[in-house]
């Protein structure tokens, strides 16, 4: 019965990692998330799944605010992401770094996460579809 539960465990329970605009729509509850990227979001604030932030995203979101472009703050966002476990932020490493110099994508900022992503082996929950043609990447919106 354990190894059953087990099994069940890793079937379920996931790891994601949440792009800068999946970060801002859902904690400025501005601009629609996907339908699926919701339903994720929603099961892991209830334990179901394991969300990443990566620091560059937090770095965008600080960018994004102080120029007027979204109307959420870099305290609003953090104060969010504090509230439940199911997040954890991750720093850029030079394991990172490496992965995303071999990613050819026109932002160094996209170019950092979708890295990341490689580096957790996490499907991303982005709207941006320019991520469907990065080899080893599964975005998910």
């Amino acid at each position: 019965m354990l190894c059953k539960n087990k099994f069940w465990i890793d079937i379920f329970e996931m790891n994601y990692l949440l792009d800068t605009v999946a970060i801002t729509r859902h904690f400025s509850g501005q601009g629609k998330l996907g339908s699926k990227a919701w339903r994720i979001i929603q099961q892991a604030e209830a334990g179901k799944h394991k969300l990443f932030v990566s620091v560059v995203s937090m770095f965008e979101v600080l960018y994004l605010s102080e120029a007027g472009r979204i109307r959420v703050s870099l305290a609003d966002i953090a104060d969010g992401l504090k509230l439940n476990s199911c997040y954890s932020i991750v720093d850029v490493s030079l394991d990172i770094v490496i992965l995303s110099e071999k990613i050819s994508f026109y932002e160094i900022h996209d170019r950092l996460i979708l890295g990341t992503a490689k580096f957790l082996n996490a499907p991303v929950i982005s709207s941006d579809e320019k991520f469907d043609g990065i080899t080893g990447i599964k975005r998910i919106w």
